[in-house]
């Protein structure tokens, strides 16, 4: 009787991803000549075919991120669709590092030290987030289509090329503080249109004040979830998708089209164990909810994972809130790539009074509360007084 093995073929693939294959195993121990699984399926078959979950490509397979953004699926320029394919490129070569078993040294927390690492917005850095900010800056190097990089990693944003047309803004590994235990982690990015009507400026200005566009002028946004699987999730102004990494052909499927999250969820996503210094508004609100005593007359549930990339995820899908009343999360690289992802699936994000999206930034590493979710869920939670906390004595963990 033969037994299936798993079998590692490629450990360093052109993707930035193992390439895997299922072997035969005799009786005798002895390997058979190995063969493709991804080259024996039939893409075509009825029940790939009208599987919900995926959406058909000319090829009969899933449609991949590439094809969706470069066949009339998107309405997306060369220059964005280049960008995005370097960028996706990036984000496999650090899924690949985050699930690396040989990643302890990377996820050490590091002195503070150099203009990385003392930026006083940041969270106490990791080797592995400066990794990730470096496979993000050479990706978008490489694509010839980025003129600016802004990142959580870095002091000031950086100047890439004179001849790139857009401007990136990334947290490059958020909740790399949860990696040791195996918690799920993101990459979240948003990209602008180059401000051409600045190019006269110093380098240094006119990197910043590209990078201070506000969210409504987002060309696209998205974040990649490093879980038990790895999606990317992406809008370019019409509609928010998902697309998940298939290990097999190291292609990123659409497997969430036109994500819509509900009009209202029974979730609600806060640390709160912060509640006695939460504004009476914000407690008034979450003791009404969780009491089933608000405008949706059920018990809301807490599910709260302290990362954000991945509170946000399970909020777009299923619906509710995710919230940070403090001011503690960053408008250019967090709030407004993900306000723009909830807004375009048909939710709001807002720091409690106002939409994030229309909030001029004033500085790279300005922090303000942000409440992201269902459209009801949010105007709900805005009708009561105050729900941004002031009180910040300062948590260690």
């Amino acid at each position: 009787m033969q037994s299936f093995v798993l079998g590692l073929l490629n450990p360093i693939p052109t993707s930035g991803l193992p390439s895997f294959a299922f072997r035969f195993l005799p009786p005798n121990g002895k390997f058979s000549s190995g063969v493709s699984l991804h080259s024996r399926m039939n893409w075509s078959s009825p029940a790939l075919r009208t599987s919900p979950m995926m959406t058909s490509s000319g090829f009969g397979g899933p449609l991949t991120l590439m094809e969706f953004v470069c066949k009339g699926n998107a309405d997306v320029g060369d220059d964005l669709s280049v960008l995005i394919s370097h960028l996706q490129y990036a984000c496999k070569r650090i899924a690949a590092l985050v699930a690396s078993p040989f990643n302890s040294e990377l996820t050490k927390t590091m002195p503070s030290a150099g203009a990385a690492s003392s930026s006083s917005s940041r969270d106490a850095p990791k080797p592995l987030d400066i990794v990730a900010n470096e496979i993000i800056l050479s990706s978008l190097r490489s694509s010839g289509k980025a003129a600016v990089m802004a990142s959580e990693e870095d002091d000031a944003p950086i100047w890439i090329s004179d001849d790139g047309p857009l401007v990136v803004v990334t947290d490059p590994l958020d909740g790399s503080r949860n990696i040791d235990a195996s918690i799920p982690t993101g990459t979240i990015f948003g990209i602008y249109n180059r401000l051409q009507e600045l190019d006269h400026l110093p380098k240094d200005e006119k990197a910043q004040l590209n990078a201070l566009q506000s969210g409504e002028k987002l060309v696209a946004s998205g974040y990649v979830l490093y879980s038990s699987a790895t999606i990317l999730c992406i809008s370019f102004g019409s509609g928010t998708h998902a697309f998940t990494l298939d290990h097999l052909t190291g292609e990123f499927v659409l497997t969430h089209p036109h994500i819509q999250i509900p009009r209202r969820g029974q979730i609600y996503s806060v640390n709160d164990a912060r509640y006695f210094d939460w504004p009476e508004g914000l407690r008034q609100y979450i003791d009404t909810i969780r009491q089933g005593k608000g405008q949706f007359p059920k018990k809301y549930s807490a599910r709260y994972i302290c990362s954000l990339v991945a509170d946000f995820h399970r909020t777009l899908i299923y619906g509710g809130l995710a919230m940070n009343p403090r001011d503690h999360l960053r408008l250019v690289y967090e709030a407004n790539p993900l306000s723009f992802l909830v807004e375009n699936a048909g939710g709001r994000g807002s720091d409690g009074k106002t939409r994030i999206l229309s909030i001029q930034p004033v500085e790279l590493h300005q922090r303000l509360p942000l409440f992201l979710g269902s459209l009801e869920d949010m105007q709900e939670l805005e009708s009561y007084d105050s729900v941004q906390q002031k009180i910040n004595p300062g948590y260690e963990v």
